[in-house]
């Protein structure tokens, strides 16, 4: 093999310098490919309570992890020599058009994780043109998020309290305010051991205890944020100096039954979803009552430990009810490729909860920007590669679960 001495002419084109990008924050977030990658930043530039309080789930936190493994065990089935160079990655739902077959699900305490909180959630999801909704036990008001989102889709999450006359206030305001769902969640009649909370004496707003004080010093940025800005609060309730599972416990009903829905439903004006929905006997016992929607939820694993996988169960009730109402999912998922997957398995929609956090924590809202990027991109990319081009097209064929209590596909 002849060799010889490179020339400069020869060497320009393989030396390409990136260009540095001064912003520290958009650097972190550009070098973030995958939402566990948001998660990595978020837990290195965020207090352990605040990060476990969002990462963490019940008792042994087993439906969560089962919930997670549930979508790593799919495997697809693509099509292939079909024109996917243009596709739609959005449809109808719940009376109004998604850009993506995801939103943002309800969080509380979302300013605990970083200050900007719903805000930046509700601005993201304005950009990305699908819906944000807004938690009982946000940080953020009814009002504060519609100026946020004036003109795209706002939901609100609704948990009754032992005073209707409050909960339904609340209800009232969002009505007022041109929310156009209602998301009644009914797996909360007392809060869930959620050990990790309890063992960092997780509250609102944070107390200031030795363990507190020694974790902020790799942390000062978020103690800054939360100490120059207005006070961490609900903003719907009042002050509540104790624990979170302390406060919860306090003001949940755990006398709600199927009566109470029907009444609340009555209030309502516009779309009516009902969230935490766990067997396939509920699912029908509520679209009997003529909801608009429901979400198989196991409240990401946060209530019942050893609760049904919602993935698991997505397709005997998309079977079952499908034909009859919209389908939500939530709970374990961390990636466009689940939300393909549950798509094919008759979801109408899905909502995201911790991966929007993940993103919130590492990047305030142009984090948020960020994990909506990534689902969104491999939204696209798994439908391509899948050979659809729409979410139409996406059927049961496309998805086995290999390991599950079902079997679809082949």
């Amino acid at each position: 093999m002849d060799r010889r001495i490179p020339k400069p002419r020869d060497l320009a084109p393989l030396i390409q310098f990136k260009k540095p990008t001064l912003n520290l924050t958009a650097r972190r977030l550009a070098d973030a490919l995958t939402i566990a990658d948001l998660r990595r930043i978020a837990k290195r530039r965020t207090p352990k309570a605040a990060f476990d309080y969002t990462d963490g789930a019940a008792e042994e936190e087993l439906s969560l992890a089962r919930a997670r493994q549930a979508f790593r065990e799919i495997q697809f089935h693509p099509t292939i020599l079909r024109n996917v160079a243009e596709i739609d990655t959005g449809w109808d739902v719940l009376g109004g058009r998604v850009a993506q077959p995801f939103g943002i699900a309800p969080t509380g305490f979302t300013r605990l994780m970083q200050t900007e909180g719903e805000v930046a959630g509700a601005r993201a999801a304005a950009r990305a043109g699908i819906p944000f909704s807004l938690s009982t036990l946000g940080t953020r008001s009814i009002e504060e998020v519609r100026a946020a989102n004036p003109s795209g889709r706002n939901w609100f999450q609704l948990y009754m309290w032992k005073d209707r006359e409050r909960s339904m206030a609340l209800v009232e305001r969002a009505a007022a305010a041109g929310f156009d769902t209602l998301l009644v969640t009914v797996d909360v009649p007392v809060a869930g051991a959620r050990l990790r909370d309890t063992r960092n004496g997780m509250s609102i707003p944070p107390a200031l205890t030795l363990r507190t004080v020694l974790d902020a010093v790799p942390h000062p940025r978020w103690w800054f944020d939360l100490l120059s800005t207005e006070p961490l609060s609900f903003a719907s309730l009042d002050r509540w100096p104790g624990t979170v599972a302390e406060y919860l416990d306090t003001m949940f009903d755990p006398t709600v039954t199927f009566d109470d829905l029907a009444w609340i439903k009555s209030q309502w004006p516009n779309k009516l979803v009902v969230k935490g929905i766990q067997t396939l006997e509920d699912a029908k016992s509520v679209v009997d009552l003529g909801v608009d929607g429901i979400v198989l939820s196991n409240h990401g694993g946060r209530q019942l430990d050893r609760a049904p996988v919602p993935f698991h169960l997505l397709p005997t009730v998309a079977r079952e009810v499908g034909a009859d109402t919209e389908i939500v999912l939530d709970t374990g998922i961390m990636s466009g490729a689940d939300i393909v997957a549950a798509v094919a398995l008759g979801a109408r929609f899905t909502l995201v909860g911790r991966a929007y956090l993940y993103g919130l924590m590492a990047g305030g809202e142009a984090g948020v920007d960020r994990a909506i990027t990534i689902l969104s991109e491999q939204v696209a990319r798994t439908m391509r590669l899948l050979g659809v081009t729409s979410l139409a097209e996406l059927a049961p064929r496309h998805v086995t679960q290999l390991s599950g209590r079902w079997q679809v596909g082949g």
